[in-house]
């Protein structure tokens, strides 16, 4: 701040700066804008600064750690009853810089117990949750939990104390295991009965062939210990999905004879269990890009006549991976197609599905979308991991596991297409981005929608390509008042939200920081780096936050707060236009307003009188310190229409502000000012003030100081608020009184 004393009673107080240039005005709150950008801009984004553990640029930090869970499990199917018995031999690992005494599993199948919380949470209006409806003896039955010591050859089991609060499990340990690389082996013994529909998850599907099975959430699984909560012990309800710690598995299923069993993983003994002629047309697929039958109608039906009380046990191996799932029936029909990858290896691609889902209008084509989703996200992303890619028929709308998915036996064509891309895009959110997907459903749900979107243009030449969405028709939807944040876990929020604030919505987030905000080749290297970062860890929120941010070079963080932080809506209209000096050859000076509390960038389509067609691209920078924003089009002609988000990319609650038109539009007259430019004098004051216009502002030139602009306020009266002044000119425009904030008032006079 300057002062200025002239004969000890003249004070004016002027900003040490230049005043803004044409395209700039001074901030103004409209009288109906909720737009607060200290608000969305704050710095503050973050609340905790980066760790040991976790680097503030988005990485793993140089102390990361996490422990490890290595499975031998067995399972016999007991197709009359339902039942699977099994035993979940565990060995644990505390990679941890914590000793831990207990340890806590989760033990899925008592959601569905009568007295479970899952059950009690369930509306009278029903749910997607739960068993719907179904009486049955549900639950896990826990038989014993032992830990396992001694040699390989002289094993000794050890009974152990547990204790079974709902869905968890706390498995006290008869010494605590050490920091730092001790491991435990546990021993359980359980069965269970599969519900039927088991939230749209597992469950079992009568056909005219014989039940399918489709197994999951089926043995004691451990809860991950990290370094953000310790135990994550949240019970399953039902909404919230799973969050696992990774290793290795190997799995012995016992099935009756007839049936054909796929798993997570890779069948270790195929010649035990494939006949001679299945064996063959495998050996075929695998070298196929042409999807193979391995397992015919035909077969189907001539096995499903011969009932039979023998069984066989398929085994097999599943690497590095945080859960496996299964499925087993009599009525499969089966076929394959290799898979080819970026590096050259091979995976298989395998589906399999009952009779009266067979055909090339739907199930028929399942492998085929297999292997191109896979083929398609390796390239683009990161190369699949797994040995096979299993489809499987079941009555699940759709669900995933690691090399296997669940998709409902009733799609056909391209809604066939849409959920096989969808549940094998969850290989990489979160079956190797391993997310807390029981806090953040986002984290997978979302990041798969958006990989969707690409995955839908991609294949087949377009075949499934959709039109892009329409944002307008969206907004609403999109920040209704009763959505929750979607950082909200889904627990907690209304189960008809959850196909808005998991899926679609943060899938629309990240196509407009793509394509609007980042660019598609700063994006997809900032994206392709969180996922190789994070591969087969435990990424929070922050960690992708800023790893976005660190790799494409921007902060992000009025992203983040409008889209996934809060709930806020986004209006931007046009509330003004007028032309220079009221001539449009001089070009036309648009204004833009932000209404509500989101800032986008702003996209405008001008069209002139003559059919000239132009856009214009403003940054979201801004609204950083402005809530209208003004700039000149340089123009000769009249402007017929200008559009406000003409592709209706942005979620604009409110497009009735969006369209400029002349045959309705207001012009605002241009206040011209050469009637103001001059030098002026006065007989009280020894010094001059130079008026003089740039970019169409009024620009004052003080003897010895810094200049600065004046904003006309009112018929021939111009105000600087920064400086402190007025300027009242008369009505001839010969002269005009200063005014200062004391109420002082000093005449100067034109001189030339």
């Amino acid at each position: 701040m300057i002062n200025i004393r002239c004969k000890g009673i003249i004070q004016l107080s002027l900003l040490l700066v230049i005043s803004s240039i044409w395209s700039q005005v001074t901030s103004v709150t409209g009288s109906f804008s909720k737009y607060n950008y200290n608000e969305t801009f704050n710095s503050q984004f973050y609340n905790d600064h980066g760790s040991a553990t976790r680097s503030a640029s988005g990485q793993p930090g140089a102390e990361y750690w996490q422990n490890r869970a290595d499975y031998q499990l067995t399972a016999y199917l007991n197709p009359q009853k339902n039942e699977i018995t099994g035993t979940a031999v565990i060995s644990y690992t505390n990679n941890s810089p914590d000793k831990l005494s207990f340890l806590w599993l989760t033990i899925d199948q008592n959601l569905f117990k009568d007295d479970s919380r899952g059950n009690a949470v369930i509306p009278l209006t029903g749910s997607r949750n739960g068993a719907r409806g179904q009486i049955f003896d549900g639950g896990h039955k826990i038989k014993s939990v032992k830990v396992v010591s001694g040699s390989k050859a002289k094993p000794s089991e050890t009974e152990v104390k547990f204790l079974i609060t709902d869905t968890r499990m706390q498995v006290f340990l008869p010494a605590e295991l050490k920091p730092k690389g001790d491991s435990v082996k546990l021993k359980i013994d359980f069965s269970y009965i599969s519900p039927n529909e088991g939230s749209d998850r597992t469950g079992v599907l009568e056909t005219k062939n014989g039940k399918i099975f489709t197994i999951a959430q089926w043995y004691p699984r451990l809860c991950v210990y990290d370094d953000i909560r310790g135990w994550n012990v949240k019970p399953y309800l039902g909404a919230g999905e799973f969050y696992l710690e990774y290793g290795d598995f190997d799995v012995s299923i016992t099935a009756p004879a007839n049936h054909f069993v796929v798993c997570s993983g890779e069948l270790t003994n195929p010649n035990s269990v494939y006949s001679v002629a299945e064996q063959g047309r495998m050996a075929k697929a695998k070298q196929s890009d042409s999807t193979v039958l391995i397992r015919t109608a035909e077969e189907v039906e001539a096995g499903a006549k011969l009932p039979t009380t023998a069984t066989k046990t398929w085994n097999f191996s599943m690497k590095n991976a945080r859960d496996v799932s299964w499925a087993s029936s009599a009525a499969f029909i089966v076929d394959a197609a290799q898979i080819n990858l970026p590096s050259g290896k091979k995976s298989l691609a395998i589906s399999t599905y009952p009779i009266e889902s067979a055909g090339m209008l739907a199930w028929g084509r399942a492998t085929e979308f297999t292997k191109g989703a896979i083929e398609n996200y390796s390239k683009r992303w990161l190369e699949y991991p797994y040995p096979t890619a299993i489809n499987v028929a079941g009555n699940e709308g759709g669900m995933e596991y690691p090399g296997i998915v669940f998709c409902n036996w009733e799609s056909k064509g391209q809604r066939l297409w849409g959920v096989t891309d969808h549940e094998f895009g969850h290989t990489w959110f979160p079956m190797i981005v391993g997310s807390n997907e029981r806090l953040f459903g986002w984290m997978d749900e979302g990041l798969n929608t958006f990989i969707n979107s690409l995955s839908n243009v991609d294949f087949n030449h377009g075949e499934y390509k959709e039109a892009p969405e329409d944002l307008h028709r969206k907004a609403n939807e999109y920040s209704k008042d009763v959505l929750e944040p979607v950082m909200t876990a889904p627990d907690n929020m209304k189960e008809v939200h959850i196909a808005t604030l998991c899926y679609s919505k943060p899938g629309a987030a990240l196509v407009i920081l793509r394509e609007h905000i980042l660019g598609i080749e700063r994006f997809d290297l900032a994206f392709r780096t969180y996922i190789e970062r994070w591969a087969y860890k435990h990424p929070t929120p922050d960690d992708f936050f800023r790893t976005m941010e660190n790799v494409s070079g921007e902060d992000l963080g009025w992203f983040w707060r409008a889209w996934f932080t809060n709930n806020w809506k986004f209006d931007q209209g046009i509330t003004a236009i007028k032309y220079i000096k009221n001539d449009p050859k001089n070009g036309v000076v648009i204004t833009v307003e932000n209404f509500d509390k989101m800032a986008l960038p702003i996209i405008l389509d001008i069209k002139t009188k003559s059919g000239k067609l132009t856009r214009v691209r403003l940054p979201v920078e801004v609204w950083q310190k402005n809530t209208t924003w003004s700039f000149k089009h340089n123009t000769t002609e009249e402007i017929e229409s200008i559009s406000l988000d003409p592709d209706h990319v942005f979620p604009d609650v409110n497009v009735s502000n969006n369209i400029w038109s002349s045959l309705n539009g207001a012009i605002e007259k241009d206040l011209v000012l050469d009637g103001y430019l001059g030098t002026y004098s006065s007989t009280k004051m020894p010094i001059k003030i130079v008026l003089t216009e740039k970019f169409n502002v009024l620009n004052v030139v003080i003897t010895g100081y810094p200049g600065f602009a004046v904003e006309n306020i009112g018929k021939d009266l111009f105000e600087s608020q920064s400086a402190g002044v007025k300027f009242q000119f008369n009505e001839k425009l010969t002269g005009f009184d200063l005014l200062l904030n004391d109420g002082q008032k000093i005449p100067f006079s034109k001189i030339k």
